[in-house]
């Protein structure tokens, strides 16, 4: 059984929207923030922290754990505090371009692992305070990396996208489904 170790309900949407057979089953783990270590080693070492504290109870299952971080400037942007913080974020982020950083965790019945991070870069329009309160009112952003979701009214505040669009949104599923299947 394929085991998704997150409550994302992006992720969720993702691995139905490719006819995955899965579960979800999530423990906590300690997610590091330290801006000094390179995006992709930071959310991988979240995302195995992610995988190792449900695969320790499901040893039989293929489990996969994810984490998806903003950076800006090389600076980690996690999830907002509060809407206020929200609009700092978006503030920061308008009229420039961020990497969104996705890495994932595998852990095979075996034990064997497989650990991948995928960037993409995405550029945000130029937004007055009043565009982003227009925004905020109209996309619940609180529980997510960057204080936007690429699913929910992108239009609004995203010009360009270069990468896989489903990594800005939180999974990474082409890159995922080759490993699943080597």
């Amino acid at each position: 059984m394929l085991i998704l170790a997150s409550q994302s309900p992006r992720r969720r949407d993702l691995l139905l929207r490719e006819g995955l057979n899965f579960c979800v089953i999530s423990r906590f783990a300690k997610e590091q923030n330290d801006a000094a270590l390179p995006a992709e080693q930071l959310c991988t070492q979240n995302a195995s922290a992610k995988a190792e504290a449900v695969a320790s109870d499901y040893p039989a299952h293929i489990v996969i754990g994810a984490d998806t971080l903003v950076f800006l400037d090389g600076k980690p942007l996690g999830k907002p505090t509060d809407l206020a913080d929200a609009h700092r974020m978006l503030s920061e982020l308008q009229g420039r371009t961020h990497c969104v950083c996705t890495a994932v965790a595998i852990i095979f019945p075996d034990g064997k692992r497989s650990n991948f991070a995928v960037t993409s870069y995405v550029t945000f329009r130029p937004m007055s305070s009043a565009d982003i309160d227009i925004y905020l009112a109209e996309v619940p952003v609180l529980d997510k990396a960057g204080a936007y979701a690429m699913q929910e009214k992108s239009e609004l505040i995203v010009s360009d996208v270069q990468g896989d669009i489903d990594n800005v949104i939180g999974l990474p599923v082409t890159r995922l489904l080759q490993e699943l299947t080597r």
